[in-house]
């Protein structure tokens, strides 16, 4: 579930990139970009890269300027996954950075947003984040939902979602084949009552929504064709 396609492409992280600031919010150090008096909020959860990464902190300018304020909180205590750092592999990052912390740590954000005036919040799970998104769902604490390129999410995860959910996985991908994201569609359709969309993209891998290559086209039509699904479901559920 965790294996080298989880790390692979790593970002060159930059701590002042965005049109955004950094600043704490629920006790975080984050990302915050857009209007912070608007009542819709929009929380990017990352992956093990972290909330440095510069395609994510573009992306969440652009879930911005369509209106909500969105949240890039860092989930790792400043220690992001580094692949170069042979003293710490990932199944011993993981260890100290394990997605149940990451939930518990969002659940003082969604408090600060609501005593802010937030009065509905999305969320979106990229690889790692996805399970911390998937259990934001669960409890409720959040309207709308969007995964992408999931890890450790499981059928049992999704058969206790509730909420508007959208899940787009990638044609080449071990850690959430095509066959367990149809396993997550046909949950989801047989909940009558949950609005979702799920979707295999054909001709991407594992991470292709915020881990793309800006110089290559293809990579980058095929990531706003996905960062596109995700706004035109916030526009649908977040009102």
């Amino acid at each position: 579930m965790s294996g080298p396609e989880c790390c692979s492409n790593p970002p060159t992280l930059n701590p002042s990139g965005g049109a955004g600031h950094v600043d704490k919010i629920g006790g975080l150090p984050s990302y915050l970009t857009g209007s912070s008096i608007s009542n819709r909020a929009v929380l990017l959860v990352s992956d093990v890269f972290g909330y440095e990464a510069p395609n994510l902190r573009k992306l969440a300018d652009k879930v911005a300027a369509a209106g909500y304020y969105v949240v890039v909180p860092d989930f790792f205590d400043g220690e992001p996954y580094n692949p170069q750092n042979p003293d710490r592999p990932l199944l011993v990052w993981i260890k100290d950075h394990g997605q149940a912390q990451g939930f518990e740590a969002a659940k003082p954000i969604i408090e600060d947003l609501k005593s802010k005036g937030v009065s509905t919040i999305g969320a979106v799970g990229f690889c790692w984040g996805a399970k911390v998104v998937v259990e934001l769902s669960k409890s409720r604490l959040i309207e709308a939902a969007v995964h992408l390129h999931p890890s450790f999410v499981t059928v049992d995860d999704i058969k206790g979602v509730d909420i508007p959910t959208v899940i787009l996985g990638a044609e080449i991908d071990n850690i959430s084949p095509p066959e367990l994201v149809k396993q997550f569609e046909e949950v989801l359709a047989a909940k009558s009552e949950v609005d979702s969309y799920v979707k295999v993209i054909p001709k991407v891998a594992h991470g292709w929504t915020v881990r793309y290559n800006t110089e290559d086209a293809e990579a980058v039509k095929a990531a706003e064709e996905s960062h596109q699904i995700l706004l035109d479901w916030f526009a649908k559920h977040l009102k």
